[in-house]
């Protein structure tokens, strides 16, 4: 849930990187809010909860983008590339690349100067 309160946080932040953790966590808690409100909107044929559903779609819509890009980041590539759909999948399940590039450190150990010569830590 940290993860996924990480990113709403970081609302529109499209500069930097989101580590697999990061991006994936926000995904499975957005896909288990949105389904739920609108199972609960079936079961309990209360209307209102669709409508409820479709704003928070849109709420968190930005914030989606924004991890997706920062995701392209932490791969190397732009955030442009989140447009090509099967490919942004691939890149999305990658690992991070090595130590620093154009968008910052590596997330996943941002202290550690064996980043910087692309020497992971066993």
């Amino acid at each position: 849930m940290n993860w996924y309160l990480k990113v709403l946080k970081q609302y529109t932040d499209f500069s930097g990187r989101a580590r697999r953790k990061e991006y994936w966590m926000f995904f499975l808690f957005n896909i288990i809010f949105s389904y739920g409100i609108n199972i609960l909107a079936i079961i309990m044929e209360v209307p209102a909860l669709a409508i409820v559903s479709t704003v928070y779609s849109l709420a968190v819509l930005i914030p989606s983008i924004a991890v997706g890009v920062r995701r392209m980041h932490d791969v190397g590539k732009s955030g442009w590339y989140l447009l090509i759909p099967i490919y942004s999948l691939v890149l999305a399940c990658t690992d991070s690349e090595q130590g620093s590039n154009k968008w910052g450190e590596n997330p996943k150990n941002p202290n550690n100067e064996l980043n910087d010569i692309g020497v992971s830590e066993a």
